[in-house]
């Protein structure tokens, strides 16, 4: 399809710079009937069933962005350097995106804040970067936590995260360490939201997707097939495949806490004739119009940038024209975008 035709004019003071306080008392449009109504998270409990499943995806954000220098060698002068680690190859190497690319070689040694260092293992023709670091596991998560930053997209106050970030950029569900990007459908559940939505009877379950950058890279080609997605690691517990299962058995919901969760389930029932199965390994799935969905029934998720691959899942989910519509309303409405913004519930 035509990229052209996710495109959408957004004022810049949309884009929220800091999340609604508290999470749960953010904006919720909720499409799932005929019209659009204007609600808040923390109404959900009303909006679903006591039937209805919810995913959460339990992924950890890192502070993936790092600060450092290349060492002079061989006459050439240090640099500073910065890189965004993308994803964990294994055994300490890491994925990333580093700048000034043009300027690292393989073999580079480069020390970073928190006593972290790497030496360029590769350059990649997509402009990515491969990094061996020194240390992995324990030893790296915590040289990490001391030297890195949080991953703030660009939009959000230049990418410069604070202290606050910390917090704000994290989900209550967070348990296992290794995305670069939140699943930002998350960030609007606090306690509170959780009792009463268990008070109303509706069950919730975990997955795990490590979401990389590839996730919200802008698509620059002019047709979505000329778009290449980057891979993410994922999971899909055994309980949560029975979850799934016997929700749809009962003739229940399965209710998608944001787009990361929903593709990670759409893979395993693409990849298993419509079944849901405890499943690990790593998933490029491209969802545009057109896409079967098999797994899932509702979405929850926050508003998205025009032109991206959420933004083209959600017009797939919901459809375009559809999608189109709540969008209009929302900025007609001054909701907040992106990933400290408001969100919407849609149906398929």
């Amino acid at each position: 399809m035509r990229v052209d035709l996710f495109d959408f004019d957004l004022p810049d003071d949309l884009i929220a710079q800091r999340p609604a306080s508290p999470r749960d008392s953010a904006r919720l449009l909720d499409a799932t009937a005929d019209g659009l109504q204007d609600r808040l998270v923390r109404d959900l409990p009303d909006l679903l069933r006591r039937s209805d499943l919810l995913v959460f995806n339990d992924t950890k954000v890192i502070p993936a962005r790092l600060k450092g220098v290349r060492g002079g060698a061989a006459g050439r002068q240090d640099v500073a350097v910065e890189a965004l680690l993308i994803r964990d190859l294994g055994g300490g190497r890491w994925l990333s995106f580093a700048r000034p690319t043009r300027r690292l070689r393989p073999g580079d040694e480069l020390a970073f804040a928190g006593g972290l260092g790497a030496k360029v293992e590769a350059k990649r023709e997509d402009g990515s970067v491969v990094l061996a670091f020194e240390s992995f596991g324990p030893a790296f998560m915590a040289s990490l936590e001391k030297g890195g930053a949080v991953p703030l997209p660009p939009y959000i106050r230049g990418g410069v995260a604070d202290a606050q970030d910390r917090a704000d950029y994290q989900t209550l569900f967070a348990r296992y360490d290794g995305s670069v990007a939140a699943p930002t459908a998350g960030l609007h559940f606090t306690p509170g939201l959780m009792t009463a939505l268990a008070a109303a009877g509706i069950a919730t379950a975990g997955v795990t997707l490590h979401v990389g950058a590839g996730t919200f890279q802008p698509v620059r080609a002019r047709d979505t097939d000329a778009h290449t997605m980057h891979a993410e690691w994922g999971e899909v517990p055994e309980q949560t495949a029975r979850a799934v299962e016997a929700t749809r058995a009962a003739g229940g919901r399965v209710v998608s806490i944001g787009t990361t969760a929903l593709r990670l389930l759409e893979t395993v029932a693409r990849d298993h004739d419509g079944a849901l199965k405890a499943w690990t390994g790593e998933t490029d799935i491209f969802i545009v119009p057109g896409f079967r969905f098999r797994a899932v029934d509702l979405l929850l998720t926050n508003f998205h940038l025009p032109r991206s691959t959420l933004f083209m899942l959600v017009a797939a989910f919901a459809g375009l024209e559809r999608m189109k519509r709540a969008y209009a309303h929302a900025i007609r409405e001054r909701y907040r975008f992106y990933s400290y913004g408001d969100c919407c519930l849609l149906r398929r």
